[in-house]
C-alpha cells in the first residue's frame, strides 16, 4: 500500500535548501537537501526535489520555514539573493496553499516535542517551568533567534530578527574585538557579525591581532578543524566563540522570559558540544548580575536533530490544513 504524503515541508538558509514529505501521520519522510547556491529561485529548488522525490503524487501544501522575517506572505532572503511569496509559490509549484514561516520559529515549534536523545544538556540544570515560554537560538550562517509562548496546551511561535541585535562585550578583550569589528564593518557591529560561520572568522582575525598572531584560516570549517588539531590562537577564537554565545543566550532569556528553556540550534553548536560543556558557556549564560538567580534555573540543550526546522515546519502545515479546509 503506498504512502499518502498530505504535504511537502522546507528548510531554507542562506547555505542548504532542505525539503521532505510529510505523511498522514505527520512523520516527515524523504528529507534531502540541496545547495542553495545551485538555484536561482526557491520555486526552481522546489521544483527540483518534487521531481527527485514526490513525482507525480504531488502534495497540495507547503510550509517553509525560510532564513528571514517573513513580511505579508513574502521574504527578501538576509543571506541569499533571493526574493519569495507563498502567491509565487502557489503559482508556480501548483500547490493549493502555501505557508512561509521564520526558520527559527519552525525551530521553537519543534523544539519541546524533540525526544532526549537530540537533545544534549549543557549545565546541570534538568527541567524548565513546564508551561514556561522557551527560547531558541544558534549560529549557522547567520545567528537566528525565536521563542515560543506556551499557555494552555497551545504553542504560539514568535519570530524574530534578534539575532541582528548589537553585540555587546564582556571584558577588554571583547572590548577590543569590538573596535576591530566595527572597522571591518564601517560601525555598528550585530550579535551575527560575531556568533556565525562568517563571524567565527572575523573573530578569529580579530584574536590574531590582538594576540601578534598569525590567523590563517580563511573559512569556518578550517577554525575548526585548526582548533581540533591544537592550534592555540584556533582553540582561542572558538572558546571565546562559546563564551559569547552562551552569554547572548543568557541575554535573550531574559527578553523572552524563557524559564521552560533556551535551545541552541543552527549548524555550528553541535560541532562544539565539549567546549561549551568545557568552558564559560554556562558561566556566561548565569553572569547576569542581579538577575543571575533568574537565569541560574534555565536548563540550557544543543539540539543535534539533523532536520529540527522540518519538524517545526510540519506543525506550521497541519495549522495550515485546518485553516484552508
Amino acid at each position: 500500500m503506498s504512502v499518502m504524503h498530505v504535504g511537502l515541508v522546507g528548510d531554507v538558509g542562506g547555505t542548504n535548501a532542505r525539503f521532505a514529505l510529510v505523511d498522514q501521520e505527520r512523520k516527515v519522510r524523504y528529507p534531502k537537501t540541496y545547495p542553495a547556491k545551485d538555484f536561482a529561485s526557491l520555486d526552481d529548488a522546489v521544483c527540483a526535489y518534487m521531481k527527485d522525490t514526490a513525482g507525480r503524487k504531488r502534495p497540495t501544501r507547503a510550509a517553509i520555514a525560510v532564513a528571514g522575517p517573513v513580511v505579508d506572505g513574502e521574504i527578501e532572503f538576509t543571506n541569499l539573493d533571493w526574493q519569495v511569496s507563498e502567491a509565487d509559490l502557489v503559482a508556480n509549484c501548483d500547490f493549493e496553499a502555501v505557508k512561509l514561516l521564520n526558520d527559527f520559529a519552525a525551530q521553537a515549534l519543534a523544539a519541546p516535542r524533540l525526544e532526549p536523545e537530540n537533545l544534549h544538556r549543557i549545565g546541570a540544570v534538568e527541567r524548565g517551568a513546564p508551561d514556561g515560554a522557551i527560547a531558541v537560538l544558534g549560529p549557522g550562517t547567520g545567528f537566528g533567534v525565536a521563542a515560543l509562548a506556551r499557555s494552555g496546551g497551545r504553542d504560539t511561535p514568535l519570530p524574530s530578527e534578534g539575532g541582528h541585535g548589537g553585540f555587546a562585550p564582556f571584558d577588554e578583550v571583547e572590548d577590543q574585538i569590538l573596535d576591530r569589528l566595527r572597522v571591518e564593518h564601517g560601525g555598528r557591529v550585530s550579535i551575527e557579525r560575531v556568533l556565525s560561520g562568517p563571524g567565527l572568522v572575523s573573530l578569529y582575525r580579530a584574536l590574531g591581532e590582538i594576540e601578534g598572531a598569525p590567523a590563517t584560516a580563511v573559512e569556518p570549517s578550517a577554525v575548526v578543524e585548526a582548533a581540533e588539531a591544537g592550534d592555540r590562537l584556533a582553540g582561542l577564537a572558538l572558546d571565546r566563540f562559546c563564551a559569547i554565545l552562551g552569554g547572548v543566550a543568557g541575554d535573550l532569556a531574559l527578553t523572552f522570559g524563557a524559564r521552560g528553556g533556551v535551545f541552541i540550534a543552527g549548524g555550528i553548536a553541535p560541532r562544539l558540544i565539549e567546549r561549551l560543556e568545557a568552558g564559560d558557556f554556562r558561566a556566561r549564560f548565569e553572569a547576569k548580575g542581579r538577575l543571575a538567580d533568574y537565569v541560574r534555573d534555565i536548563p540550557t540543550q544543543v539540539i543535534t536533530h539533523p532536520y529540527t526546522a522540518l519538524l517545526g515546519a510540519a506543525r506550521a502545515l497541519a495549522e495550515l490544513e485546518r485553516v484552508t479546509l
